[in-house]
């Protein structure tokens, strides 16, 4: 190839093919910058955007899981409250039929215990019959068994099971009708009403136990959302002090080149003093 040619300018194309190489650079680097990503889609880096999309998946799917889990605990919740309010009706209802049990009581005063009696019986039906949560009723007969979402892709499950506090059911073997008649009958109450207390109870803790459970494991969720998050950060993520100084760099050389690109093209003008 000639050494002095106008039609070919050896040197103009070189340092043209490196400021398109900078300008290349440079644009690369005001993408991260503009989004704070070093990798932010398939073309950047195809393995990583993969990765890090699989894990912005699990991560996503864990906010149904926490979602799951929070309405699990509020129903359980729900359901604890209401057995606390039945255990202490039911407190009171044994006080009542002590009291009846009494021999020397007159008509009378054991009418009156009787329907103070019959009154908390009832307000036990109405307690357990409004203790929903979205629709959701563990305490009522035939309840509902909470099943919450325990990993992203859903093939684990917490259960807690429901614990029907009705009426003349196994919890509360208080009957629906139940009442303070006789001495005799108020007496047989006591001891009913005592069985119902304790196994009102062992009830409670277990939907306690469910409970610290669901928020156990909503916890770990928690942690394990922000430690895929930071995760995909470390991966994808620019450091932007670093960015910020390659630009700076990239700028210079940006400059240097047009410099030289300059000087490549002017070099053919030193031809025509060969023509003078």
């Amino acid at each position: 190839m000639a050494l002095n040619s106008v039609n070919t300018n050896q040197g103009a194309l070189i340092a043209l093919q490196n400021l398109n190489a900078t300008n290349g650079e440079l644009e690369q680097v005001q993408g991260r910058i503009n989004t704070g990503k070093k990798v932010s889609s398939a073309k950047d880096n195809g393995a990583i955007w993969s990765i890090a999309q699989t894990q912005r998946g699990t991560s996503q799917a864990l906010n149904a899981v926490k979602d799951s889990l929070q309405r699990g605990q509020s129903t359980i919740d729900v359901a604890i409250a209401a057995g606390e309010s039945v255990s202490d009706l039911l407190l009171q209802m044994k006080e009542k039929a002590l009291a009846a049990s009494d021999t020397s009581l007159d008509t009378a005063s054991r009418t009156a215990l009787n329907e103070d009696f019959k009154s908390l019986r009832d307000q036990i039906s109405k307690v357990v019959t409004n203790a929903d949560f979205n629709g959701a009723n563990m305490i009522k007969a035939s309840g509902t068994t909470i099943t919450a979402l325990a990993n992203s892709d859903g093939s684990s499950k917490i259960t807690v099971a429901a614990q029907s506090l009705a009426l003349g059911g196994a919890n509360v073997t208080v009957a629906a009708t139940a009442s303070l008649s006789t001495a005799t009958i108020a007496a047989a109450l006591v001891t009913t009403v005592s069985t119902s207390i304790t196994n009102v109870g062992a009830a409670l803790a277990k939907l306690g136990t469910g409970s610290k459970s669901l928020g156990a494991h909503l916890t770990f969720t928690s942690k394990l959302q922000d430690a895929l998050d930071a995760g995909v950060g470390n991966l994808v993520d620019a450091d932007l002090a670093k960015e910020s100084a390659r630009l700076q760099a990239l700028q210079t050389k940006q400059q240097l080149g047009v410099q030289a690109l300059s000087i490549a093209n002017s070099s053919t003008q030193s031809l025509l003093g060969l023509f003078r």
